[in-house]
């Protein structure tokens, strides 16, 4: 999974020729800790036509407020340069992700 920043998002997120699952995680969330381990493993399943992408809210707080992100953990999907869909806290689960995941691939 590649790990996003202030520095990458606008490249590797909005300017994909691919869907983009973020991750968005935070260090004292362990919630968000559960998650990553099915999160990578839905990446090694649908890598090849999604691309799977982390940001640790904690470094880069303002690109997550930017990017409306209230709570974590959050699963957000982009397409053409647009967040499409989201999954937040409870709806957040491996089922309801790779769900997600299948509208857009």
């Amino acid at each position: 999974m590649l790990e996003i920043n202030a520095e990458n998002f606008e490249v590797e997120v909005l300017q994909s020729d691919k869907p983009v699952l973020l991750d968005f995680w935070g260090t004292k969330c362990e919630p968000c800790k559960a998650l990553m381990p099915a999160v990578e493993k839905l990446a090694e399943k649908y890598g090849d036509k999604i691309k799977f992408c982390k940001l640790n809210t904690a470094e880069n707080r303002r690109l997550a407020i930017s990017q409306k992100v209230l709570g974590l953990p959050t699963i957000a999907m982009y397409k053409d340069g647009a967040k499409v869909e989201e999954l937040t806290q409870d709806k957040a689960t491996p089922d309801n992700i790779e769900e997600m995941l299948k509208r857009y691939v």
